[in-house]
């Protein structure tokens, strides 16, 4: 399995991980790579495996374990501590990695916009609008008028040329995601952010330090979830956004990067800090 990705910054400056959602790839980060970078952190902005220009698995394993178990090999190839922000699947996969692991391989977590409950209603919506395209695009301007429909709190952009970071071209000439649809498939594999079920077995043994970055319109995270997430984990921090959903880093970017280089600061401070 061959991952692909960004690395910036000093080699030997504290780390940060950065893990997209699903069906995202790791341009999603584009931003807050350059403000941590910036800011005095070495960055490893990954595709995970199915998404963007990595790999794709031979047998459609896409769990959350096979996913924490490659985030673990990234972490590998950095010295010093780290921290590992991870976006709905990528705060899913960064929380079972931490809790499964014998050894202590991070020093903080952010998890953006997921919950260990999140809302029902939203996950549906996130599913739906990932099984609507599988048939793919005629043209970019039909890929940009699907991404306004979904997120409407968004000002659609005028040139929707950016799109195709997340796009690839087939044969037949039509664009389709650039994520492996068996990510989909009614099997064990991970369909964020629905596949929670491993979560709460680790999390006695998840003690370090948490942001949790919420949407304030996101609907995959409520109340409810964010009530059961601090009494379960009381070091949790929350971070509202207000005008953002679930797709907190596109929607408010720079609020976004705000929150999480004040939280690194205090947990782990940048060659800068």
């Amino acid at each position: 399995m061959t991952l692909v990705g960004d690395v910036g910054g000093a080699p030997d400056a504290p780390s940060v991980i950065l893990l997209h959602g699903g069906g995202q790839t790791r341009h999603a980060w584009a931003g807050a790579m350059r403000r941590l970078i910036a800011d005095g952190y070495h960055v490893v902005n990954y595709d995970a495996r199915g998404h963007g220009e990595s790999g794709w698995s031979e047998s459609g394993d896409y769990s959350i374990p096979t996913l924490a178990s490659d985030l673990r090999s990234v972490l590998a190839t950095v010295s010093g501590p780290a921290a590992v922000v991870g976006a709905s699947m990528g705060g899913m996969t960064s929380y079972y990695a931490i809790g499964a692991s014998d050894d202590r391989i991070a020093m903080a977590l952010v998890m953006v916009d997921v919950v260990l409950r999140p809302a029902k209603r939203g996950a549906e919506r996130i599913l739906s609008f990932m099984k609507s395209h599988e048939a793919g695009f005629g043209d970019l301007d039909e890929a940009a008028a699907a991404v306004a429909a979904y997120t409407p709190q968004r000002t659609r952009p005028r040139d929707p040329e950016g799109l195709m970071k997340n796009l690839r071209r087939k044969p037949d000439g039509r664009l389709y995601w650039h994520w492996d649809p068996r990510l989909l498939d009614d099997s064990p594999n991970s369909r964020p952010p629905t596949s929670l079920d491993k979560l709460p077995d680790v999390s006695g043994r998840v003690t370090l330090p948490i942001l949790l970055v919420r949407g304030l319109e996101s609907d995959v995270v409520d109340d409810d979830g964010v009530a059961d997430m601090t009494r379960r984990l009381p070091q949790t921090e929350v971070y509202n956004v207000p005008g953002a959903a679930h797709m907190v880093v596109g929607d408010r970017n720079d609020a976004f990067n705000d929150g999480l280089t004040a939280f690194l600061s205090r947990h782990l401070p940048g060659a800068q800090g």
